[in-house]
């Protein structure tokens, strides 16, 4: 299966994760899944609650804070993933998957990643350099959860 993304929405994530930088950035993809393809139809830009250091420590500790912080890792606030799907599931679209960005770091999924990932949805990566937007990626975890898969991404 493929996802496919208009311009515009991707223009929506190299524009967070610039703003964003040297934080990661994250959010939410919504659309339709078909058994060919998944077709994003919005993209919902979420605050990284990693920002909010007191707030994310109380729902997911970090392991390690003094080498993780909101530069090397996300956090979405559950009650806003929540409202964001009842929000979609009101207007018959689904939750295909979630992106964010790896400042200065390669477009590809870390052991943290795959840990917090669930199979099926679609995990979109950008590699942000030096603030600027550069090489996107998505994958797909596979349903044995010990890896990822490369998704072709289409626009």
């Amino acid at each position: 299966m493929a996802i496919q993304l208009k311009t515009e929405q991707l223009e929506s994530i190299h524009s967070h994760g610039e703003r964003e930088y040297p934080n990661e950035c994250c959010g939410m993809l919504l659309g339709r899944a078909d058994g060919a393809a998944k077709e994003v139809s919005e993209v919902v830009p979420l605050r990284n609650l990693r920002l909010d250091s007191t707030r994310a420590q109380e729902l997911l500790p970090l392991e390690d804070p003094g080498r993780e912080s909101e530069k090397n890792r996300f956090l979405i606030d559950p009650l806003e993933q929540l409202r964001v799907e009842r929000d979609a599931r009101s207007r018959r679209l689904d939750v295909l998957g979630y992106y964010h960005s790896h400042p200065d770091h390669p477009a590809r999924p870390s052991n943290y990643d795959r840990e917090h990932a669930w199979p099926w949805y679609s995990y979109i990566i950008l590699s942000i350099e030096r603030g600027k937007a550069a090489e996107m990626t998505s994958w797909v975890l596979s349903e044995d959860r010990a890896r990822f898969e490369p998704e072709p991404l289409k626009l």
